[in-house]
């Protein structure tokens, strides 16, 4: 089946003939972190996104005890439509089902965050190599010792997402990330990964690891997974998430989130 725009990919994700990373998928169409909260703690996730735009760049939200976020598609399900999730009880992963339709609840509210696969896309269009891409997977992600800025209950450590380059595509992937603010930006770090707590760059928190060859540079990006540092460090009674590189496809489009 091709996978070419945002509601393939949904529909799929919907009929469960779809259960892995989204790399790569539906070129063109923005992807998405997913954070889904009780009411009770919506605004205050909320607001901490606001706080922390560059780890958790809010692109929608939905109503209480609604599964649509009509801005980003007009036919789409967030307890169906991505192909793999993770459901937290008091800040530890209890279920990773590939549907949430059983669980859903009238005060659930569902956040959208930004995601590095869309800016990946320009990256590869301009010969900067990525080799979680080549290897069928989503970049490693690191929990670091970058604080968040703390909104009511939540706070937490940063996390990171990885990619090694030559240091001539470093420049160059400085140089188009930041045309991207809205889905993380401009990478956080270059270099030496214990200086932002990373111990064991071969054992990353989320996902698996990847190499870094002789003449290379790990470049480190905010992350869409730092609310499930956050959940880890909070320990809500109840929240859902997707699965790292499992993301929702929406019909936003990446060229509409970069600035000139």
């Amino acid at each position: 089946m091709s996978y070419d725009s945002g509601l393939a990919v949904r529909l799929a994700c919907r009929a469960g003939e779809l259960r892995t990373q989204t790399a790569g998928l539906a070129h063109g169409n923005v992807q998405g972190n997913l954070a889904i909260l009780p009411a009770a703690l919506a605004d205050d996730f909320e607001a901490f996104c606001r706080l922390n735009a560059q780890a958790c760049p809010l692109l929608g939200r939905s109503e209480p005890g609604s599964p649509h976020i009509p801005a980003l598609g007009a036919d789409l399900d967030i307890r169906s439509d991505l192909p793999h999730y993770r459901v937290w009880r008091d800040g530890v992963v209890t279920e990773e089902p590939y549907d949430i339709r059983h669980l859903w609840r009238s005060d659930l509210v569902a956040f959208v965050l930004g995601c590095s696969h869309s800016f990946e896309e320009a990256l590869l269009a301009q010969d900067v190599p990525l080799r979680h891409i080549e290897m069928d997977m989503g970049p490693p992600a690191y929990r670091t010792n970058i604080p968040t800025v703390p909104a009511g209950p939540f706070s937490g450590p940063m996390v990171v997402s990885m990619r090694p380059l030559k240091p001539a595509d470093v420049i160059k992937a400085v140089q188009i990330t930041s045309h991207f603010p809205k889905v993380h930006g401009a990478p956080i770090h270059i270099g030496f990964p214990e200086d932002i707590g990373i111990t064991d760059i071969g054992r990353p928190d989320y996902g698996q690891p990847v190499e870094i060859r002789p003449g290379e540079l790990p470049v480190f990006w905010a992350c869409g997974v730092t609310p499930q540092s956050v959940i880890q460090a909070i320990r809500p009674d109840f929240a859902i998430t997707h699965m790292a590189a499992c993301m929702l496809l929406t019909d936003l489009r990446n060229e509409d989130l970069a600035k000139d």
